[in-house]
């Protein structure tokens, strides 16, 4: 089944204002917003709807505290749309909607959507690099940094769950033509739909039946670069760190995690691995030394000359 990621998450949340300043801070752009919530989208279109958790229209709560309440994905064509509910319709409610999607429930209880993806095709370029041995990707003269450089997010990549079966969880997913690329032993599984080479868009965490909901959530940036300088600015907007910025082992991409308003963390990430059937999904023991590559700690800026970085009165951020 040609699925080919999440084109949107809905959430019902208690702080409609706080919630639509976060993404538009985040680098989305509100797209018919009002102080009833609306949509924030990326570049290619995709993006993240809010309303207040009492709206009517909002799919039911999962009865935890995530404030998630339903991930639409995209797909290829019409076709597929159907393709996928038939195969639901085996053994749950199937809703058909006016606009040609359907929603339906997880294993788990996660509503889902399929409809005909919304992305826009892109056409923006990647971070360069110069680098001995291999030919320049910057003519002479061309700097690499510009402190008033855009850094919006380009694309949703991915959503987590914490689930509490992740073995009947993934199964579901298998029906519906996901594949596991790697495994965290512990934890649960990285799986990719057949309609992007991205090495996941969704991600399995085994959890208590209580902390069932959505973990985070993220968009592709750029690069690395553009990592960090979205969180450098996110952080000097008074958001709160929370995880990062550092690389994954798993997919290989950046990452900078942040707490947010809306019930779980939100991600910046970049430059993931791309795999096809080829690939033979790795499985290692879930730890620290699994998750991460390397991890930096975000400070104040320093020079030369100053304080030490973290010495009394050098800035530190607590």
């Amino acid at each position: 089944m040609n699925i080919i990621g999440p084109d949107t998450l809905v959430f019902g949340v208690d702080d409609v204002a706080a919630c639509a300043q976060y993404l538009e801070d985040y680098g989305l752009k509100p797209i018919d917003a009002s102080a009833a919530g609306g949509r924030f989208e990326a570049l290619d279109g995709t993006g993240i709807v809010i309303a207040h958790k009492d709206d009517a229209a909002l799919p039911p709560t999962m009865g935890t505290a995530s404030m998630l309440r339903k991930t639409v994905y995209g797909v290829a064509d019409q076709a597929t749309v159907e393709q996928i509910a038939q195969e639901l319709e085996k053994d749950r409610a199937v809703k058909r909607l006016p606009d040609g999607s359907i929603e339906a429930q997880d294993d788990m209880g996660f509503v889902l959507g399929f409809q005909v993806s919304v992305r826009r095709p892109l056409d923006l370029p990647a971070e360069a690099i110069n680098a001995p041995g291999a030919p320049p990707q910057r003519a002479p003269n061309v700097v690499a940094v510009d402190e008033d450089a855009v850094a919006l997010p380009r694309s949703l990549s991915h959503v987590v769950y914490f689930v509490p079966d992740a073995a009947k969880a993934e199964a579901f997913y298998a029906r519906l033509g996901f594949v596991c690329t790697d495994r965290l032993l512990g934890a649960g599984p990285f799986l990719r739909p057949a309609g992007t080479p991205d090495h996941h868009t969704l991600f399995l965490i085994q959890t208590p039946p209580f902390m069932k909901g959505c973990e985070h959530f993220t968009f592709h940036m750029g690069g690395p670069t553009e990592v960090m300088l979205a969180g450098t600015r996110f952080v000097n907007k008074g958001y709160q760190s929370f995880w990062g910025p550092g690389r994954h082992k798993m997919g290989s991409n950046w990452f900078w995690y942040f707490n947010s308003p809306l019930g779980c963390h939100v991600e910046y990430d970049a430059d993931m691995d791309l795999h096809d059937e080829a690939w033979v999904a790795r499985e290692v023991g879930m730890c620290a030394d699994a998750s991460q590559l390397f991890l930096f700690q975000q400070r104040d800026k320093w020079a030369p000359g100053g304080p030490p970085p973290g010495a009394a009165g050098a800035g530190e951020r607590h």
